[in-house]
Parts: C-alpha cells; sequence; structure tokens
C-alpha cells in the first residue's frame, strides 16, 4: 500500500475499550491526527505557496475551510495496546474540483500487518457562503505529490438478483 505519508501514532491506554483492543471509533481520531500533521508538513520541494514556501494548510484562510464529506473504514485485525508506535499512512487517492480523497491505511511501521484501510472525503467550503470552492492550483500540485491507489477495501459480492431484501418491494405473494 502506498505511504506517501506516514504519520508515527503513539496508542493511549484509553485508546482501549473493555474487549481489551482500540475501540473502532478512536480509528477516526487516528485519520483526523495523520491528516492534520500531514497538512502542517512543508510543501514537497518544487512546490510553493503564492507568496513563496509553505504547508498546505497554508491554503486554509480566513476566506475558506476544509470539511469532511464521507469516512469509510474497513477493520482488518484487533489492535491491541503496547507501547511502539503504530504508522497511519496517508496518500490521496483523487483530486477533485473542490474536493480530494485521502486512502490510509493503519499499519506496523514496518508495514508487516495492517489493522485497517480507510479513506476520506474532504471540501474545501467558502466561510462566507458555506458553498464549495475550487481547489487552487498549488494545493493540487502539493497533492499530486502524494498520489497512490484506491484504497484496496475488500467488496462484498453483490447479491443475487433473485434474492429479495428484506423489506423491499417484490417479496413472496
Amino acid at each position: 500500500m502506498p505511504s506517501a505519508y506516514q504519520f508515527p501514532l503513539q496508542l493511549r491506554f484509553g485508546d482501549v475499550d473493555s474487549y481489551g483492543h482500540v475501540n473502532n471509533v478512536r480509528f477516526l481520531q487516528f485519520l483526523e491526527d495523520a491528516r492534520v500533521h500531514w497538512l502542517r508538513e512543508p510543501l514537497p520541494a518544487g512546490v510553493a505557496c503564492a507568496d513563496g514556501e509553505g504547508r498546505m494548510v497554508d491554503f486554509v484562510t480566513a476566506e475558506n475551510f476544509t470539511l469532511v464529506g464521507r469516512h469509510e473504514i474497513e477493520y482488518l485485525q484487533p489492535l491491541l495496546y503496547r507501547p511502539a508506535p503504530i504508522g497511519v499512512n496517508l496518500w490521496v487517492t483523487r483530486i477533485g474540483g473542490s474536493s480530494f480523497d485521502l486512502g490510509y491505511s493503519v499499519t506496523e511501521r514496518d508495514g508487516s500487518s495492517t489493522y485497517a484501510y480507510a479513506a476520506t472525503s474532504m471540501v474545501l467550503v467558502s466561510r462566507s457562503t458555506g458553498r464549495p470552492v475550487r481547489l487552487p492550483a498549488e494545493l493540487r500540485e502539493a497533492f499530486s505529490e502524494y498520489s497512490g491507489d484506491q484504497v484496496p477495501f475488500r467488496r462484498r459480492p453483490p447479491l443475487p438478483a433473485d434474492t429479495v431484501r428484506p423489506g423491499a418491494a417484490g417479496g413472496q405473494g
């Protein structure tokens, strides 16, 4: 899996639930932690803000901000508390007009085990209108430096055509 950016994340004892593993809702916080740190990293070499060198977060201004539009997480195996940090790997899977999608893997830092795959859709929005605004060219260029494949989610097989789901029209009569 691509690792355009790896954020080392120290688990906290409070991340663990009564089942003895990291609670599923904590994974959303892990994604946010990695995303916020990534956006504060210096821009890749050769990519600059209009006012010089900067960070991706510099494109979030008094005029606009980013919103999460969607999250998807697939849990692959339990993550147990331990003192060694894990890795939250992040990459860009799609760059749209006003939105971008991120892929993540929550892994051992050396990639030997993967605990979850995730994806987030983000939208750049005007503070004054609440409407999406176009991603600046410099930000698109920075995102392209972190581009990678789609998240390899395991998809459920489609239901057979002759199977009627509960509550759907067309049941036995």
